[in-house]
């Protein structure tokens, strides 16, 4: 089932972090926070994402079927996508 989901960041503090949150989705709530960190030949980003579904014990159960799993190839698709912008972009 294809989802549309629209964030809004909410925080940044750049270079070191941005956070996005759900303003329009299927979620009851969802928050995904970017933090990079420089290292001495590369910079690493760190994913944190909070979500809540929405239908009670039936969003629970989605969660523990497959949800989790879904989520967190979401997240590693979406880093890529950053990384591919982020490498792009000159300072």
């Amino acid at each position: 089932m294809k989802q549309k989901l629209t964030s809004q960041v909410i925080e940044m503090v750049k270079p070191y972090r941005f956070t996005d949150s759900m303003v329009r989705g299927a979620f009851q709530s969802f928050t995904h926070t970017h933090e990079f960190i420089e290292r001495v030949t590369e910079t690493s980003m760190i994913d944190t994402f909070s979500y809540k579904s929405p239908f009670g014990i039936l969003g629970k159960a989605a969660n523990h079927l497959f949800l989790e799993k879904y989520m967190s190839h979401f997240i590693a698709r979406h880093a890529q996508k950053v990384k591919r912008i982020a490498e792009a972009t000159k300072y």
